[in-house]
């Protein structure tokens, strides 16, 4: 197993199943706090995905359709030689994966989100300003049920923040793109 610190620790192994979320550079508001003092990483990662979900302010390029599909084929490439993806989502803000990796999980999320940045970053006339936030928020999966629990947040996350009315209607999601979504290793 492989530790990195950067302000938060990562665990990391290959092979074992990794829930990752990251987000666009700026898209939570600063001065924000959490309930309760000091929560949980569980708990402090709901309240982030609702605080972007409910984005008011901040950049959602991830809205803008042509920008969504450089993302979701980012990650559809990554999932050719990188890691197994078992779901995925592109929010307006942020991304969710349930990935298990093949190869060094920094490593893999320098390409994914480099490519994707570069890229998108193109496509808005932007030069030399980040587009991904440096750190993501990652967890090892420890069990099948809470796989399945991770699986279906990820899902339904496009329904719970109100852009669509079911997980398969949501253009920008494992789900939705038939032939990407992989079953779970048994």
């Amino acid at each position: 197993m492989q530790v990195s610190y950067r302000r938060l620790p990562h665990h990391y192994a290959v092979g074992e199943s990794l829930f990752v979320t990251f987000r666009l550079y700026g898209s939570l508001p600063t001065g924000r706090a959490f309930p309760g003092g000091r929560p949980s990483s569980g708990k402090a990662l709901a309240c982030m995905d609702r605080l972007l979900d409910e984005q008011r302010a901040g950049p959602a390029y991830l809205r803008m359709p042509a920008i969504a599909d450089v993302v979701a084929d980012s990650l559809s490439k990554g999932a050719a030689c990188d890691y197994v993806s078992h779901a995925w989502v592109v929010m307006p803000n942020h991304v969710h994966l349930l990935i298990t990796p093949r190869v060094d999980v920094p490593a893999l999320l320098r390409r994914l989100k480099g490519a994707s940045a570069r890229e998108s970053n193109k496509l808005l006339g932007r030069t030399g300003q980040p587009f991904w936030q440096d750190e993501s928020y990652d967890r090892r999966v420890r069990s099948a049920d809470e796989f399945q629990r991770i699986e279906n947040y990820i899902l339904q996350n496009p329904v719970r923040a109100g852009l669509a009315r079911s997980a398969e209607e949501y253009p920008w999601s494992s789900i939705s793109r038939p032939g990407r979504l992989k079953p779970a290793a048994g």
